[in-house]
């Protein structure tokens, strides 16, 4: 699972006018998940499934 940052960089992601994280592939804003005590959240396109870590 790739960070959100890495995925900016690839083109894998985008943001839009409101800073929301959009996938580049499907164009459909990102779902945010907290795990129980963990660092991070996860984000995923709820179209095509692809996930992402994001540091909180």
């Amino acid at each position: 699972m790739k960070s959100t940052r890495k995925g900016l960089r690839e083109g894998e992601l985008e943001k839009d006018n409101y800073e929301r994280l959009l996938c580049a592939e499907c164009g459909t804003s990102l779902a945010k998940e907290n795990p129980p005590e963990e660092v991070y959240s996860v984000r995923t396109c709820p179209d095509c499934d692809r996930e992402w870590k994001e540091l909180r």
